[in-house]
C-alpha cells in the first residue's frame, strides 16, 4: 500500500463515514473502491474492449430472425424507406 493524503469536503467525508459505518469497514476501504470504481479496476486497453464488444455483434436477432442488422444497417433503413 501507497500512504496518501487527499482532501474531501465535509460534505464527502460525510458520505464516506456513513458508507464505512453501514458496511464495517474503514473509511480507507471505501475510498480506494470508489477511486478503483472511477478510475475502472484493472481497465482493459481499447483493443481488448474493442474484441469484448466485437463478440456481441450478429449474436442476437432482431423481431424478423435477421442477426446482421448491426453490420447492414443502413441497408434495412433503406429498404424501409422504400
Amino acid at each position: 500500500m501507497v500512504r496518501t493524503q487527499i482532501q474531501l469536503t465535509e460534505g464527502q467525508a460525510k458520505r464516506v463515514r456513513a458508507a464505512a459505518r453501514r458496511r464495517n469497514v474503514s473509511v480507507a476501504t471505501v475510498i480506494r473502491e470508489c477511486v478503483d470504481a472511477g478510475l475502472g479496476r484493472g481497465a482493459s486497453n481499447r483493443k481488448e474492449l474493442w474484441e469484448r464488444a466485437s463478440r456481441f455483434v450478429g449474436a442476437f436477432s432482431d423481431r424478423e430472425g435477421k442477426r446482421d442488422v448491426s453490420r447492414r444497417h443502413d441497408d434495412y433503413l433503406d429498404e424501409a424507406y422504400r
